[in-house]
């Protein structure tokens, strides 16, 4: 399994992935989920991946070669996608053809074909945008509404996005929320761990920023530690339930019949 998530907000968007996969508990992994398409002054695409991994590595590697498009001639990349919508339908092509000739040969072994991408930039003379592709080649807009999606183990994390992530949160915060949902996530699921990682690509700025977050990096340890006190002290700091205190004084002190 693993954890992606993707913040699009006004600042721009900021995507994080982890690299943990695992075919069980004694079989453990680290490969690359995020990848990176970037032309100087022209586009950068991040793509981000989650469940089959073959399916998600041969989708990839169909796209960098080219996929010929119903209806059209020549071969088309992400390089030369016109628009991130034609770079999402590229993806969500390539991930449905994939599913579709290994379909007999993974469902005879039992192998879970389920996978699905994030996939968000910006192409020059459009607009920053972020997608989720599903297996089967649909895919969602992010909108103002909730300003992120998520692929992969994201029960988590999501209640912290839920509550604290708008679309006029600054980028800095944005990134601190998206890096606490991990710090969430990789406590109560073991097969989503660190190294994690991450691209901020500020709007119209045709460039990104990438960082890899290790296990021992200062500041996301320390992140999860004053997160972890931050809630104790909250739920300490809140009224008990005032049924019970009623309650526990109607009766009085407890006896022990022996």
């Amino acid at each position: 399994m693993t954890y992606c998530v993707g913040m699009l907000v006004n600042d721009g968007l900021a995507m994080i992935a982890d690299t943990r996969t695992n075919a069980g508990v004694d079989n453990i992994s680290s490969y690359k989920k995020l990848h990176i398409t970037q032309i100087p002054g022209d586009r950068i695409i991040a793509i981000a991946t989650a469940g089959n991994l073959s399916v998600t590595q041969m989708a990839l590697s169909m796209v960098a070669k080219g996929i010929q498009m119903p209806g059209h001639e020549g071969l088309e990349t992400l390089e030369t996608a016109p628009s991130m919508f034609r770079a999402a339908q590229l993806v969500g092509h390539a991930l449905n053809q994939v599913r579709h000739d290994l379909t007999d040969s993974l469902e005879a072994d039992s192998l879970k074909l389920s996978a699905s991408m994030l996939i968000g930039g910006q192409v020059r003379g459009g607009l920053l945008r972020l997608y989720l592709v599903y297996s089967q080649g649909n895919f969602i807009e992010c909108g103002a509404d909730t300003p992120y999606l998520q692929i992969g183990e994201l029960k988590y994390g999501k209640p912290i996005l839920d509550r604290a992530l708008r679309p006029d949160t600054p980028m800095s915060e944005a990134v601190k929320l998206g890096l606490i949902s991990f710090d969430s996530t990789i406590r109560s699921n073991i097969a989503v761990g660190p190294p994690f990682d991450m691209v901020v690509i500020p709007r119209d700025g045709l460039f990104g920023e990438q960082r890899r977050i290790a296990a021992d990096d200062p500041y996301f340890r320390e992140l999860g530690q004053r997160w972890s006190q931050a809630l104790a002290d909250a739920h300490r700091a809140m009224p008990s339930p005032p049924w019970l205190e009623a309650s526990s004084v109607a009766r009085g002190p407890l006896s022990v019949v022996g």
